[in-house]
């Protein structure tokens, strides 16, 4: 009786999320989205790996706005605080609390705050009328559930609500995601269709779609060695990713358009590796190239699609920080704090 619940819940869950993805492929066409700021992690540790990973699989509830189903049991009565430093005055901060619900599955509640800083209030002539700071917010609550040993499915419900100046919006959005793992060979797979939904109030009398998408993400352990390998494909809703290059900015020419097949392929690929020389301590370092070939004027810098990320494990208490620099005139900084509240409790 067990066996055939489990059964059917993998089946429904597998299957919505196939249903999902050949959906959005089908139905993907061009144009411009609104609530990108759903694409930024919240975690520290994703973010040293280059900005998007949803498959490498850790008792960090940071991590699980990623994919819902890297959430479980073993989170069970963890607290996770974020801070990040954005480009410019920007600031974001969010809250994570997680809780089993049964030995298989587990729930958890959030809130992301974005802060764009104060900005001046003007009108067509460009006269100034005062100033007024922008946000969003993104209210959260997720639930995952072990189908059986290897694979874990999970789903993650939004509400967003955006305010600048007198104008607001709301949307409602999901992330399905799958996962499989197996610790002997310490391997993990992971698909995930996000920010399923759409707008139920506007600014105004235009729409704003969602930023809409599926990924597929791979992480390998490489044996003894004390190093995890990790390639997550996103944006797979869209083949073409073309951009401009301006050369190093010192040439009068046209901007080159650049679409290319290995240009395309690499603009949806983002490579993470972590060095974990003990259960207790890592080094993360990503690279994304699409941020890199997004930055290509004269300001980009080497570093530019490169992140630098570290993570310490103290008794009950964590800490990750991750920095980049995808502009010369921007960098970034995020810092996360993890706590098992079971440890204060006992």
């Amino acid at each position: 009786m067990q066996n055939h619940f489990i059964y059917n819940i993998k089946t429904k869950i597998v299957a919505l999320i196939l249903t999902s993805v050949i959906s959005l492929s089908i139905s993907a066409q061009d144009g411009s989205v609104a609530y990108n700021f759903l694409n930024i992690p919240s975690s520290s540790h994703i973010y040293g790996l280059g900005g998007v990973n949803i498959s490498t699989v850790e008792d960090n509830l940071n991590t699980t706005d990623q994919n819902p189903a890297l959430l479980g049991p073993e989170m069970d009565m963890q607290l996770g605080i974020n801070y990040m430093r954005y480009v410019g005055e920007t600031n974001f901060a969010g809250l994570k609390f997680a809780k089993k619900a049964s030995d298989r599955s587990a729930f958890a509640v959030g809130i992301q705050y974005f802060g764009y800083g104060e900005m001046k209030y003007a009108d067509e002539n460009g006269d100034i009328f005062g100033t007024f700071s922008p946000k969003d917010i993104a209210a959260n609550v997720a639930y995952s559930h072990d189908i059986n040993d290897r694979w874990r499915g999970g789903i993650n419900l939004k509400f967003i609500h955006s305010s600048y100046d007198e104008y607001t919006a709301m949307a409602l959005a999901a992330d399905l995601g799958v996962n499989y793992y197996n610790p002997d060979n310490d391997f993990s797979m992971s698909l995930v269709a996000a920010n399923l939904g759409g707008q139920i109030k506007r600014f105004n009398e235009s729409y704003d779609r969602l930023p809409i998408d599926v990924r597929l993400g791979f992480t390998k352990g490489l044996g003894d060695l004390p190093f995890r390998l990790s390639v997550t494909a996103w944006n797979l809703t869209k083949w073409n990713l073309p951009y401009y290059d301006a050369g190093d900015g010192t040439s009068s020419d046209a901007l080159e358009l650049k679409d290319s097949f290995g240009s395309n392929l690499f603009r949806h690929l983002i490579f993470g590796a972590d060095f974990v020389p003990s259960e207790r301590f890592r080094i993360s370092l990503g690279y994304n190239y699409k941020t890199r070939t997004d930055m290509s004027t004269y300001s980009r810098n080497f570093l530019s699609g490169f992140s630098l990320g570290a993570g310490i494990n103290v008794k009950s208490f964590g800490i990750d920080v991750a920095l980049a620099q995808p502009h010369t005139g921007a960098t970034t900084f995020m810092v996360n704090l993890t706590a098992n509240l079971n440890d204060f409790i006992k």
